[in-house]
């Protein structure tokens, strides 16, 4: 395993992290995690190579200029992560965030992509999801308050009761994101990456030609089932394969997880 540096056109420096070699695979991780979520649910296997871009404002990486935090100034630095390594193609997926680069990474760079993963999609085509409008009111109380008394403004707003009751998880993940170390950051990308959207139509994600893996579970609030299920539908090359909430058990959830990805790696026919 190495971790590095580089720097993205307009200056800025992200830090990434590769784990292995073989089977390049670009892994990405959802909003306001880091390399480490990613990490604990990509499959171990001689033969692969996990890579991990923290994008802008996560992890070791530098927010830049926060006018360009979005899901496609996204998928540009981690095409120009793969450049900077020398790869012309890869698996590339994403949990989340990560799966909205992905899959807008497979839309507009096909050449690039050997087969694509979307885990637990927040996105279709349309942007500003409604269920992630939520991390709005997040940034805003964060940019008026001290953490303490944002997170008593959030879990008093009555949709959180509504989250809490289909997966305790997401508001673990809520919390956190008020804890993370550097608020600017966090106010950055939960005001902007939530209205955002892959930059994608329908039509667009309807010609995907890669091979697809969709991964979905029930009791996941932020990220309804029916978007898997819509994705793997919509891919003309896909399948979804359900697994286990964290809610329910982060084990099996971790286990599941990586079982569904060792399939599709070991099946998907591609090369380096």
């Amino acid at each position: 395993m190495h971790s590095g540096h580089f720097t993205a056109a307009d200056g800025t420096r992200l830090a990434y992290e590769v784990a292995g070699t073989g089977l390049p695979v670009l892994w990405q991780h959802g909003l306001c995690a880091d390399r480490g979520q990613p990490a604990e649910v990509f499959p171990g296997h001689a033969g692969r190579s996990r890579i991990t871009m923290e994008c802008r404002g996560h992890g070791l990486s530098e927010l830049g200029d926060p006018a360009r935090i979005g899901i496609r100034q996204f998928a540009d630095d981690a095409i120009a992560l793969l450049d900077h390594l020398g790869i012309a193609r890869a698996v590339v997926g994403g949990i989340s965030l990560g799966a909205a680069i992905a899959m807008h990474i497979a839309a507009r760079h096909p050449a690039r992509t050997s087969a694509l993963i979307l885990a637990r999609p927040a996105w279709l085509a349309a942007p500003a999801p409604p269920r992630l409008r939520i991390y709005a009111e997040v940034a805003a109380r964060l940019a008026a308050h001290d953490a303490h008394t944002a997170r008593g403004f959030i879990d008093a707003m009555p949709v959180m009761a509504e989250i809490a009751a289909v997966s305790p998880d997401n508001i673990a993940s809520l919390h956190a994101m008020l804890e993370r170390p550097d608020p600017v950051s966090t106010i950055a990308l939960l005001s902007r990456i939530p209205l955002d959207g892959p930059g994608l139509a329908l039509t667009d994600i309807r010609a995907i030609a890669a091979k697809t893996l969709v991964i979905g579970t029930q009791q996941d609030w932020m990220h309804p089932f029916e978007y898997a299920r819509t994705l793997a539908a919509e891919i003309p090359d896909a399948r979804l394969a359900q697994i286990t909430a964290k809610t329910v058990s982060r084990p099996a959830h971790v286990a599941g997880f990586r079982d569904a990805m060792d399939s599709f790696l070991a099946g998907c026919g591609v090369r380096p």
